[in-house]
């Protein structure tokens, strides 16, 4: 657990130095030879150097909250001197020029950056098969996806290659594998964390979150990346978390009617989350989200739009190569709808009317919040499918509509360990109101303890 390490880091019972070999070793037997898990794309020529800069820091009592620990980073986000390939033949050379506001205040606290991720290319994609450098490997149900677009991330987690590890969420891409992996991983509140140096899928639901093996990893990670940051104008000042996590007395859990009977959810994994929330001896009641059976039509031409405009700069002339000739089908069918959808004709109809639609859902929400402390749902609605299974567009963006409504509403969401089903990990989503991370934290955290 992330809390022991640490103490075992500060005390010298185990050095930054021993804590970076001991997972580049884990990585050459298990990520690499073969590509068993090909969970890393690029490991950090210099990580062992920082661990040694660390230890110094640790020795001397000037060491940050991080000291000594690895997290790896999902290949969207700039890293000075690696490569943010997206996971993409269209930037597979480009060397990050700076670092993003997220991986400058890691370093600030002395993590030690030990490599970039593996992710479903350009972050289109639920299961982490969309990369142009192979599939990743679910470590906790081998032959399954793992989950996307954050695959690496949470794969990199499941499989003990690091410490903590950041991705991006734009409609479940870190609570969807995080929940195949059996992992935590979090959504913060549109606007906690600086999206600068991220690159991009949907300008208007992105956020950077985090992925560890239990709450107080996640939780620590996002309290450390939160908070105002004069390079993102939408970014904005956050109350600091308190990892004591002490629950409230009374909690009341909102259970979504429309949910209950959506007909895309595995009974068995709708009983597995209700056997678990049986256990806790809260206060449940049914509540209505109107417009919420309207998530994955409002999200995409949000999404197709705004990716199309993203990707026009990615166009052969100042770095990279050209998209459209060097990006796989996923990417391709993003563009091309974003491309219609982006037609003077179509404005109106389809990118307009989306986002007024995602404002009347987070009214729903933000009204449902005032009754309830928390929404408690399956993070997907399915088991994962077996790598390389000829899967539809349809079924594979069925994966995410219990996990999109949260980032329309732009609010706090966490995926932890709900059980398995057939040895394959199935998540608990624990929805919060916006800026709510802290309610949302101690909620997870008291549901991780009762286990």
């Amino acid at each position: 657990m992330i809390k022991q390490k640490l103490e075992q880091l500060r005390l010298g019972k185990l050095t930054a130095e021993q804590n970076v070999k001991n997972f580049l070793k884990a990585i050459e037997k298990d990520d690499k030879k073969g590509k068993k898990i090909n969970a890393f794309i690029q490991l950090n020529p210099s990580a062992l150097k920082e661990a040694e800069v660390v230890d110094k820091k640790i020795k001397e009592g000037k060491a940050g909250k991080l000291a000594g620990l690895c997290i790896g980073i999902k290949s969207n986000i700039n890293v000075q001197g690696l490569n943010a390939s997206c996971a993409s033949k269209t930037l597979e050379n480009y060397k990050c020029p700076y670092d993003a506001s997220v991986i400058e205040k890691i370093k600030a606290e002395d993590g030690i950056i030990i490599g970039m991720l593996n992710m479903d290319e350009f972050a289109s994609g639920s299961s982490g098969e969309t990369s142009a450098f192979e599939a990743t490997q679910n470590p906790s149900a081998l032959g399954l996806i793992p989950g996307g677009s954050s695959s690496g991330s949470a794969a990199a987690i499941a499989a003990g290659f690091c410490d903590l590890a950041l991705g991006s969420d734009t409609g479940g891409s870190i609570r969807n594998p995080a929940s195949h992996c059996g992992i935590v991983g979090i959504k913060p509140s549109y606007s906690r964390v600086s999206r600068y140096g991220l690159i991009d899928l949907s300008m208007s639901l992105d956020q950077i979150g985090t992925l560890s093996e239990d709450v107080y990893g996640a939780a620590l990670l996002l309290d450390i990346i939160s908070g105002k940051d004069d390079k993102d104008a939408i970014s904005q000042e956050s109350s600091k978390l308190n990892l004591e996590f002490k629950l409230p007395n009374k909690i009341k859990i909102g259970i979504p009617k429309l949910v209950i009977s959506d007909s895309r959810i595995s009974k068995l994994v709708q009983e597995k989350i209700e056997q678990a929330v049986k256990k806790y001896k809260w206060e449940k009641q049914n509540i209505e989200i109107k417009y919420i059976d309207l998530a994955v039509q409002t999200y995409y031409p949000i999404v197709y739009a705004e990716f199309f405009s993203g990707t026009r700069k990615f166009d052969g002339r100042r770095y990279g190569k050209k998209i459209e000739e060097s990006s796989g089908s996923e990417v391709l069918r993003r563009i091309l709808g974003g491309s219609e959808i982006s037609k003077a004709e179509y404005k109106g109809r389809y990118y307009r009317k989306a986002l007024q639609v995602k404002e009347l859902i987070k009214e729903e929400f933000s009204r449902a919040f005032e009754k309830v402390d928390c929404i408690i749902i399956p993070t997907v609605p399915r088991l994962p499918h077996k790598i390389g299974s000829k899967i539809s567009a349809e079924e594979m963006y069925n994966y995410d509509p219990l996990t999109i409504p949260a980032n329309l509403a732009e609010i706090c969401a966490i995926s932890i360990p709900a059980g398995k089903i057939d040895n394959t990990p199935v998540g608990m989503q624990i929805m919060s109101g916006f800026m709510q991370e802290q309610k949302m934290l101690e909620i997870a955290k008291a549901i991780e303890n009762l286990k």
